[in-house]
């Protein structure tokens, strides 16, 4: 079984392709990483543990201190919430504006949460 030229590079480049397909596919992300913090489910733990907050101060806060208070609870996970800063809870809050259209402010969301 003698095979010629184009039929050698057709199997090197099929081998090839394979093997590249392979090596892209493993470094694919295949599951969640634990402090992966973009998920809806961490979206919903950040957002009770900001109502919590928001039930526990009697006047309105501003978004650093509510930022502040936030990081400091006690069911705020350092490690899971690493990279939760004032632009993370910015983008919480305004995510929170969208899904609930009769809320606009921190005092609307600090009155909800005192109701």
């Amino acid at each position: 079984m003698d095979f010629d030229t184009e039929t050698w590079m057709m199997i090197a480049f099929v081998i090839s392709m394979i093997g590249g397909i392979w090596k892209v596919y493993t470094f694919m992300p295949n599951k969640t990483l634990e402090d992966d913090d973009t998920g809806e489910d961490t979206h919903n733990a950040l957002v009770e543990i900001m109502y919590k907050v928001l039930k526990e101060l009697e006047s309105v806060p501003d978004s650093k201190t509510l930022h502040e208070k936030m990081t400091q609870h006690h069911e705020f996970d350092k490690e899971k919430f690493w990279r939760f800063n004032q632009n993370k809870l910015n983008q919480l809050l305004s995510k929170h504006y969208i899904k609930n259209k009769h809320l606009s402010t921190i005092e609307d969301v600090h009155k909800e949460a005192k109701s």
